[in-house]
């Protein structure tokens, strides 16, 4: 959830303009990123706040050369774009974003296992779907002016169900494999 900080910083800010929002996005991924390398964390567990850093630097960028620009009607669309890409890149290219963070949870033992990597992609694509609902949930609020609270909600579920799924999905996984290998020994 560490990687969401830079984000809701942004959010926070942003209601107030959406320049400095990027600003605070930035300088807060920054901070963030630079605190987790001290710490030794590796850097494919920092998959997402390496990308925001770079978002809120091109979108800061862009902003202060651009102030009047419509991307400051569609900054939260382009928020909820950018994290969906990240996550479906990170699929694209065979590296969900999650796989960093497992394996800080996780012994070695267990890395380079099949099951392992595949319970990364289900819960990676999770999270993307997550993301790419409420971009295309933003979208239809912004072309048809829906409440403000909408877009709200769709926030809140596309983020609060990837959490749920991340933490219940593993645990199931694992549940389900213990039985399977218990079974196996039985009847073996």
């Amino acid at each position: 959830m560490r990687g969401f900080i830079p984000w809701i910083v942004s959010g926070c800010v942003s209601a107030w303009d959406w320049r400095w929002g990027a600003v605070a996005g930035l300088v807060t991924g920054l901070l963030l990123f630079v605190r987790e390398r001290r710490r030794q964390v590796p850097a494919d567990a920092l998959v997402l706040e390496a990308s925001s850093v770079l978002f809120f630097l091109v979108i800061g960028v862009y902003a202060f050369a651009a102030p009047g620009s419509p991307a400051e009607r569609w900054y939260g669309v382009l928020s909820f774009g950018w994290l969906a890409g990240t996550a479906w890149g990170s699929l694209a290219v065979r590296h969900p974003f999650t796989l960093g963070i497992a394996r800080r949870q996780t012994p070695e033992e267990y890395w380079n296992r099949p099951g392992f990597v595949a319970v990364n992609n289900v819960i990676t694509a999770v999270w993307a779907a997550g993301f790419t609902f409420i971009l295309l949930a933003l979208i239809v609020c912004e072309l048809t002016g829906a409440p403000g609270w909408v877009g709200w909600a769709a926030r809140i579920a596309g983020l609060v169900a990837p959490a749920v799924f991340t933490k219940v999905y593993p645990a199931r996984v694992r549940a389900r494999t213990a039985a399977l290998e218990a079974r196996s020994a039985d009847t073996g």
